[in-house]
């Protein structure tokens, strides 16, 4: 196989993951806080051949000089899109949205026995109950981390519950009020390190491997929500179908590159014969 067209299967196989990527974000169009993901591409190792030393071949050139012989693309970094969605008005008291861009609801996850702290903007919180108690969770379940750091859980009974625009949990227990926690909201300060786990979280990378801090991804800040409100997907639906067109274009004439490679091989070998 030629250089040319193991160039053309190797960038295939990265177009293909940017497609992968672009029908996720179509099919999450419509899921509550969902934040599109965008693709970079990077060049594979190249070799850059000067063989032009006359100074006139620089005349008019809108190229560098020479050739680059590279082996393809590969998906460079997938990185989220942070900015703010659609609010859609829900009348609902427990949804709450998110109105600064990168702001992060916490939220602590159980999986494989491992208990981790995860990040999210879908701001439809349920309650569980707890033997006398109930719990503030997401859809999924999973418990809302308040600012104590600790799951947000109050005695059930109560006649009305409200979430103010500073995260307070207010409930009333018949001519009783009182504040109940707070919601804990951080601020991603490098939102491209973070890491999609499904179910609309993130999570931290591996700090160690990075040589970062926690505090140098995300800062505890104060919350700026709107109730009875969520935040819609932030998927532009214009751009991704526009990007899925030309990744589809890119992949077919990377095979048609093998196609043709093929079939020059194939004369070749006639002429031989």
């Amino acid at each position: 196989m030629s250089r040319t067209m193991i160039q053309a299967a190797v960038t295939m196989n990265q177009l293909q993951q940017k497609i992968d990527l672009i029908g996720n974000n179509l099919a999450n169009s419509q899921t509550t806080g969902y934040k599109a993901r965008n693709a970079d591409f990077a060049s594979l190792l190249f070799q850059q051949i000067d063989n032009m030393t006359d100074p006139a071949n620089a005349q008019g050139r809108l190229t560098p000089d020479g050739v680059r012989v590279g082996s393809g693309a590969r998906l460079g970094s997938v990185n989220i899109d942070l900015s703010l969605g659609s609010l859609k008005e829900t009348g609902r008291a427990l949804d709450v949205a998110l109105l600064q861009p990168n702001h992060l609801f916490q939220v602590q996850v159980t999986e494989n026995g491992v208990q981790e702290t995860r990040f999210t903007r879908d701001g439809a919180f349920y309650l569980s109950p707890i033997n006398n108690e109930v719990m503030l969770t997401t859809k999924d379940g999973d418990p809302v981390i308040g600012t104590n750091g600790q799951p947000i859980r109050f005695a059930d009974g109560f006649n009305d519950i409200q979430i103010d625009e500073d995260g307070f949990i207010n409930v009333k227990y018949g001519a009783y009020s009182a504040t109940v926690g707070q919601l804990s909201v951080v601020e991603a300060v490098r939102p491209r390190l973070l890491e999609a786990t499904g179910n609309n979280n993130f999570r931290l990378p591996d700090l160690a491997a990075l040589g970062f801090n926690e505090a140098e991804i995300i800062q505890a800040v104060p919350a700026s929500l709107k109730s009875g409100t969520l935040e819609m997907s932030n998927v532009n639906m214009g751009k991704e179908l526009t990007d899925l067109i030309t990744t589809q274009r890119a992949y077919q004439f990377n095979a048609r590159t093998i196609s043709m490679g093929d079939q020059m091989s194939g004369l070749i070998n006639q002429l031989r014969s």
